[in-house]
């Protein structure tokens, strides 16, 4: 093995392995029962143009990763965009970061940083992910909006409620370890509640030190000036430290559930390996307060969300952090977001329901930069990046669903939202050639822009029989640029690189003169299935989407031939221009064989193509994941349920030559997990790349996770981010 393996992590692991022996030899023993729980609340909604994870699912994938992203792999046509241990994006055919619509717990929370390093999924820690449900872009207008590739919605468990006249003292901790890195962590939730009230805690901590590839893929070597010795095969900046904790307070009659939740997170560190600062502290403080009423008419929904971000970054362990006279260079971001929802769904009749809603967001964000020294280029003032910023978008939807017969069911909608942005005078470091000019020409501007966006919906689901399913849609969906896109104002290389989320290394400037992205979407799927479910299934989805005013990016200047250049990094600036996505996903299972003494065996498989163009320029779209596949044999015997999977991926050479994209070799992967879970306790044990091979990220990026980044040149070009090499990991929950 390329790694060391601690002897207690192994003896944990050959421990707990044991136990569920054990516990499988004692399943026709007497085992205390847990009292019986009413659960109330919103269930994921069955509409159309969804898939969701099974809690199977969502639990296997938990014990591996504690990015809560990672959780949705099962989703075909979904690929993630790697950044740090916990903050991955998620690509949903094609489209990536704020295109989607990521919902946690109802709340549309937003990336406040210029690397959008702290995702919204990334403030939900994947052990509280109880359900999943994923909407592409063709999605009813009821999903969401201000987004064109789709929603994806993500809750915890709802709240538990005793049987009337019993208390309920019930909850579970949990522990696991991962090889690679030397990842470990804990959670641990509790309920106290009668048949009205219930109180509810959950926590949870994780953190990691860099992950190792499989094969050197780098010199090895001081990981910058002044830092410590590096291997080759050590992917720098993938450290991370992270702390979660919620309580919950919940009341409840027959009709009705009321739920307010506050939660924190504290993140005092996580390493980026394609952006060339990490985050070094990260604090999160929100409210959300959520309504659900059943009446006689139908059921009304309201909730009302608000979060505070305190976000800074510099360099890492392993970046260079002395430039002359400056050691590090802070960078700051405060954000507060105030949302809220109201949606009733209103049965007309046998055949036809109404869904009406409304929905508000005021976010305001300042970003600035304190001044690293009191003379140079980098003071001695604070630079500010954006300033007295803000979005506020009001969204109304009607929705409209009729089930003609026993077989045709439809559902059209429109969603009308008005996206108000602005921002204040901003002002570099000095007022030398490198930061006036920019500053001037940026303020003499009127920032303020008002947006009125149309989406439409239209789906038609045609079920024959108990057999097959099909469907048809269209959506128009249109989304506005959000704040770093149209506000960040310096062309200084420096200040440039610093402001990018798309992790490739170049430099980006914004454009205040963006308009809404609009993308139409085709959509159609066809579901054959056994009739229980479960002895078959094959699912075909062609989709295409034409895309308006999409903001891709054009060459920057004429500086060191920033405008021929075909390698290296580049300076950049946001622009519409239009583009199509358009490609195929393909999921099925199939069982196998189903016995007394071994089991059942079911072979599960997904096949996933996505093309991205730019027809303005006829360069490819960047971080288009290429042709992947996935097949699994599971085995289900008694509690145990034990996968062998293997990952294929092609090579990545449809890349966009405007951004100088690295092409990546394809790859695979082999798999392997048991999982055994019981009343009382469950635990995980698998290995991961279990042939430790090397590969190369397809939506790593650009490798920025040493050396010296500030400088745009400084470090080497054209090395992607390395995937993790083989990692043995055990997990264990106990109920109580």
């Amino acid at each position: 093995m390329h790694y060391q393996t601690k002897p207690a992590a192994l003896a944990v692991t050959l421990a707990l392995a044991a136990l569920g022996q054990l516990a499988n030899a004692a399943d026709s023993t007497d085992v205390q029962q847990m009292p019986e729980v009413v659960v109330h609340g919103t269930r994921p909604d069955s509409q159309a143009n969804g898939s969701s994870l099974s809690p199977a699912q969502l639990a296997a994938q938990a014990a591996r990763s504690s990015d809560s992203a990672q959780l949705l792999q099962d989703i075909p046509g979904l690929n993630l965009h790697a950044a740090g241990g916990f903050s991955s994006l998620p690509v949903l055919r094609g489209l990536a970061d704020d295109r989607l619509l990521v919902k946690t717990d109802g709340a549309s929370l937003i990336a406040s940083c210029p690397n959008h390093m702290n995702s919204p999924l990334s403030y939900m820690d994947a052990s509280k992910v109880d359900s999943v449900q994923v909407y592409n872009g063709a999605a009813p207008v009821s999903a969401g909006g201000d987004n064109i590739g789709g929603v994806i919605v993500a809750r915890s468990a709802a709240p538990q409620f005793a049987e009337a006249g019993q208390i309920l003292q019930t909850g579970n901790v949990g522990a696991f370890y991962r090889s690679n890195g030397d990842a470990r962590g804990a959670n641990a939730s509790a309920t106290l509640a009668n048949d009205h009230v219930s109180i509810h805690y959950t926590g949870s901590t994780a953190r990691s030190n860099n992950y190792d590839a499989a094969a050197d893929f780098k010199k090895s070597g001081l990981a910058a000036t002044g830092r410590a010795w590096m291997d080759g095969k050590t992917v720098g900046s993938t450290a991370y430290k992270t702390e979660n904790h919620e309580l919950g307070l919940a009341w409840r009659d027959n009709d009705q559930l009321l739920e307010a939740k506050v939660g924190v997170q504290r993140t005092p560190y996580e390493g980026f390996a394609n952006q060339r600062m990490d985050m070094t502290d990260n604090s999160s403080n929100q409210l959300n307060l959520h309504y659900n009423g059943q009446f006689a008419w139908g059921e009304l929904d309201a909730r009302l969300y608000s979060q505070y971000v305190r976000h800074s970054m510099d360099f890492g362990d392993d970046k260079q952090t002395i430039y002359g006279i400056y050691k590090g260079m802070p960078m700051d971001s405060a954000s507060h977001i105030l949302g809220g929802s109201l949606t009733a769904e209103l049965a007309l009749n046998a055949r036809d329901k109404l869904k009406l809603g409304s929905e508000i967001q005021r976010y305001n964000l300042n970003d600035w930069w304190p001044a690293a020294g009191a003379t140079g280029g980098m003071g001695p003032n604070t630079f500010w990046n954006i300033k007295d910023g803000n979005r506020d978008r009001v969204d109304a939807f009607a929705e409209w669903q009729a089930d003609w017969t026993a077989q045709w069911r439809s559902i059209i909608g429109a969603r009308l939202s008005q996206v108000k942005s602005n921002t204040g005078s901003v002002a570099g470091y000095n007022t030398t050639a490198s930061y006036a000019p920019n500053a001037a020409s940026f303020n003499a501007q009127n920032h303020a822009r008002t947006d009125l966006n149309l989406d439409l919906s239209a789906l038609a689901r045609y079920t024959p029989d108990d057999n097959a399913q099909y469907e048809l849609a269209y959506a128009q969906k249109t989304r506005s640029p959000n704040l770093y896109e149209r506000y960040t104002w310096s062309s200084n290389t420096m200040a440039a690189v610093m402001n990018n989320f798309a992790g490739d290394g170049n430099g980006y400037v914004g454009n205040a003169n963006l308009k809404p992205e609009v993308a139409h979407t085709l959509s159609s799927s066809a579901n054959w299935h056994a009739a229980d479910g479960e002895a078959w299934q094959l699912r075909l989805s062609p989709y295409y989407s034409y895309v308006e005013n999409y903001i891709d990016a054009q060459r920057y200047g004429t500086a060191n031939n920033n405008q021929t250049a075909t390698t290296g990094y580049v300076v950049l600036q946001y622009v519409n221009q239009n583009a199509q996505l358009y490609g195929v996903d393909v999921s099925g299972k199939l069982q196998l064989a189903k016995t007394s003494g071994f089991g059942s065996f079911t072979a599960t498989a997904q096949l996933s193509y996505t093309r991205g163009e730019n027809l303005t320029t006829g360069d490819n779209l960047y971080n288009i994941m290429p042709l992947n596949a996935k097949l699994a044999l599971v085995n289900t015997l008694g509690q145990w349920t034990s996968t062998a999977e293997w990952q294929a991926v092609r090579a990545k050479t449809d890349v966009s030559a405007v951004r100088n994209e690295v092409k990546t070799p394809g790859y695979s992967l082999f798999n392997l997990r048991t999982r055994y879970e019981n009343k009382r306790f469950s635990v995980d044990v698998g290995i991961d790349n279990v042939f430790n091979r090397f590969y190369t990220l397809p939506l790593g990026g650009a490798y920025t996770g040493q050396g010296m980044t500030m400088s745009r040149a400084g470090i080497p070009w054209g090395t992607g981010v390395a995937g993790p090499a083989r990692s043995l990991y055990t997990a264990f929950n106990l109920k109580f």
